[in-house]
C-alpha cells in the first residue's frame, strides 16, 4: 500500500512537472526565439538524463538494460527528426495562442497517436475510445477558432496541433524500440533532437540568448521533460502502465491551471466549453484503459520483443500524453 501511494505521487509529479512546461515556456519566449527555445529544452532534458544515467552506471544499476541495436536505426532516426519538428511547432504555437489553449490542445496527441497506430500498425480501437477521440477532435476544433464571430482558424492552435501530429507519429516510432533502456532513449532524444533544433535555429538567423535565459531553458527542459519521465518510470514500476497513464492524464488540465495562476489568463467561453468536452473524453479513456487492464491482466504492447533467440509480439492499446514519454516493460513467465 505504501509503495502504491508513493507511486501515485510519482505519477502526479510527472504530470505536474510536464504541465509547467507550457506557461513557463511562454514566459521564456519573451527573451528566447521559438526554435532556439525548443532546442534548449530538449538539450536540458538530454543532458540531465545523461547525468542521472551516469550516476546509475557508477552504482552498477544499468547492467541489465538493453542498448539500441542497428536494427533500431530507422525508428531512432525518425524519432529524432520528429522530436526536432514537434517542439518547434509547439513553441511557435505557444507564441501565437494562450498558454491555457496550448495546454488543453495537448490532448490532441491522443487522437494523432491512436489514428496512426490504427492506420499503420493495425491496432484496434474500441467504440468507447472512438467516442473519446471524436470528443477530443471536436474540442480541438472549438479551441482552434479565434472567436464566435470569426471563422478564421487560430494560427497558434494550428501549430500546436501540428506538434501533436508529429508527436503522434513519434510515439508510434518510439514504441517500436521501447523494450530498450528508457533513459538511453531519452538521452538520444534530448541530445540529438536538441542539437538539431539549435542548428535549425542558427540556420534561420536566430541567436543564442543571454546565459541566464539559456540556463533557465535547459533547467526547465530537464524538469519538464527529464525529471517528468524519470518519475513516470518510477511510478510505472509499482502501478503498471495503465494506472500510471490514468494518473498522468491530468497533465493538460494542470497545464491549464498553471496558466491561470502563473500568467493570469482568462480565456473566453469557447475555452470552457472545450474544457468540459476534454474532461469527459479523458474520463472515458481512463475508464477504458483501466478496464482493459483488468480484462487482460496486464497492459501489453504490439511490438516485437526479443528474449534470447525468441521473438514475439503483444497486442495493446495505450495513449501517450508526454512528448518524450518512454515506458518500460514486464513479462509474465508464459511470455
Amino acid at each position: 500500500m505504501a509503495k502504491n501511494k508513493a507511486a501515485i505521487i510519482f505519477a502526479l509529479l510527472a504530470a505536474a512537472l510536464y504541465a509547467i512546461n507550457v506557461p513557463l515556456s511562454k514566459i521564456l519566449l519573451m527573451n528566447i526565439s521559438p526554435t532556439m527555445l525548443a532546442g534548449l529544452l530538449y538539450l536540458g532534458a538530454g543532458i540531465g538524463i545523461g547525468i542521472l544515467l551516469l550516476c546509475r552506471k557508477i552504482q552498477g544499476k544499468t547492467k541489465d538494460e538493453k542498448w539500441l541495436e542497428k536494427s533500431d536505426l530507422t525508428y531512432t532516426i525518425a524519432m529524432v527528426v520528429l522530436d526536432i519538428a514537434a517542439p518547434i511547432f509547439l513553441m511557435y504555437g505557444i507564441l501565437n495562442t494562450t498558454s491555457a489553449n496550448a495546454s488543453l490542445l495537448n490532448n490532441f496527441k491522443i487522437v494523432a497517436t491512436s489514428i496512426i497506430a490504427l492506420v499503420f500498425f493495425k491496432e484496434a480501437i474500441s467504440k468507447k475510445l472512438w467516442t473519446a477521440i471524436l470528443l477530443v477532435t471536436a474540442a480541438s476544433v472549438i479551441l482552434g477558432f479565434e472567436g464566435s464571430d470569426s471563422f478564421v482558424f487560430n494560427k497558434g492552435s494550428l501549430l500546436v496541433l501540428c506538434a501533436c501530429a508529429c508527436w503522434g507519429i513519434e510515439n508510434n516510432c518510439t514504441k517500436s524500440i521501447s523494450d530498450k533502456s528508457s533513459e538511453k532513449i531519452v538521452l538520444i532524444k534530448g541530445v540529438f533532437s536538441g542539437l538539431g533544433s539549435v542548428i535549425v535555429a542558427l540556420a534561420i538567423g536566430e541567436s543564442f540568448p543571454a546565459a541566464f535565459y539559456m540556463l533557465a531553458a535547459m533547467v526547465l527542459g530537464f524538469v519538464a521533460y527529464g525529471l517528468s519521465i524519470n518519475f513516470y518510470i518510477m511510478a510505472q514500476k509499482d502501478l503498471g502502465a495503465a494506472k500510471t497513464s490514468a494518473f498522468y492524464s491530468v497533465a493538460p488540465f494542470l497545464g491549464v491551471g498553471f496558466s491561470f495562476v502563473i500568467l493570469g489568463e482568462r480565456p473566453g467561453i469557447q475555452f470552457y466549453i472545450s474544457l468540459i468536452i476534454m474532461v469527459v473524453s479523458t474520463v472515458i479513456m481512463v475508464k477504458e484503459t483501466l478496464g482493459n487492464e483488468k480484462l487482460y491482466s496486464g497492459y501489453v504492447h504490439t511490438h516485437q520483443h526479443r528474449h534470447g533467440d525468441v521473438v514475439h509480439t503483444h497486442a495493446h492499446r495505450h495513449f501517450v500524453y508526454n512528448p518524450m514519454h518512454i515506458h518500460s516493460h514486464s513479462h509474465n513467465k508464459e511470455d
